[in-house]
């Protein structure tokens, strides 16, 4: 299917590793010109590097996003943007014994970067006539475990901010739409379960690490652990306009996890 992105540039906030980085990849391959965003200009660029390796049309820019100075550095590296991956977020460790500064912080980084690149981007969506902006979100806001509150809570409000954007710019062209993936085979993913397999005297090779995840961790139907470029999939059709009428959307991409139903 031919996702006519060739004329459009892709923003996505956090490509410089994981499962940001497999989106970069995936929207590159359907044409986009895509926008590599880093914290520092080196990793940003590796990612950007390889795509163009591959054929792609990739370019670096970088900017602190958990900041408004940051933002306005990247917006005016960036240009103007059509496609606004907000894929940017962290999940840190805590419990609900974490102070409130952690809360905020966890929300300047996983709410407020995202708003950030909404207020700056979506004018110029506007004036174009056409948009499209994807939040990254996690399939574990709906069902949260005890650990780690502070992140779920400000994960959980990216559906939110999604259905109420999506009316704010109601017929300007322009929509917007969450993804939710459940567990996906980044490299920090696979380090993290590989050290885990050493460490009990498991077989250390990936089917096997897989297999592990899927038996005791996060099992699901679809008897496998997504790889970023498959939330990529998922992205780069919500970026095209063979996504016209899919807006305000929440899509879980988990395998169909267990745990989630």
């Amino acid at each position: 299917m031919d996702l006519a992105l060739s004329d459009r540039s892709a923003l996505v906030t956090g490509s410089y590793r994981g499962t940001g980085a497999g989106i970069a990849r995936v929207l590159a391959r359907e044409g986009a010109r895509v926008l590599v965003h880093g914290f520092d200009r080196e990793p940003a660029e590796e990612v950007a590097v390889a795509i163009r390796s591959d054929g792609g049309d990739a370019i670096s820019v970088v900017g602190d996003i958990r900041t408004d100075r940051g933002a306005a550095r990247l917006v005016e590296e960036a240009g103007p943007v059509d496609v606004l991956v907000n894929n940017y977020g962290v999940a840190e460790g805590g419990s609900w014994q974490s102070s409130t500064e952690d809360w905020i912080d966890l929300y300047q980084k996983n709410v407020l970067s995202g708003v950030r690149m909404v207020h700056a981007l979506t004018p110029g969506m506007r004036e174009r006539g056409w948009g499209r902006v994807i939040f990254v979100g996690t399939v574990g806001s709906a069902r949260p475990s005890a650990r780690m509150p502070h992140y779920y809570a400000s994960k959980a409000a990216l559906p939110n901010l999604t259905l109420s954007l999506a009316k704010e710019l109601g017929g300007t062209g322009i929509t917007v739409n969450c993804v939710s993936p459940g567990i996906v085979a980044t490299e920090e993913i696979r380090e993290r379960f590989t050290r885990r397999a050493r460490r009990e005297g498991r077989p250390t090779d990936w089917p096997s690490v897989e297999r592990d995840i899927l038996a005791g961790f996060m099992p699901n139907p679809a008897g496998l652990v997504g790889e970023p470029e498959d939330v990529g999939h998922l992205v780069a059709f919500l970026a095209s306009d063979r996504a016209r009428y899919v807006n305000g959307a929440d899509l879980r991409i988990d395998g169909g996890a267990a745990d989630c139903v």
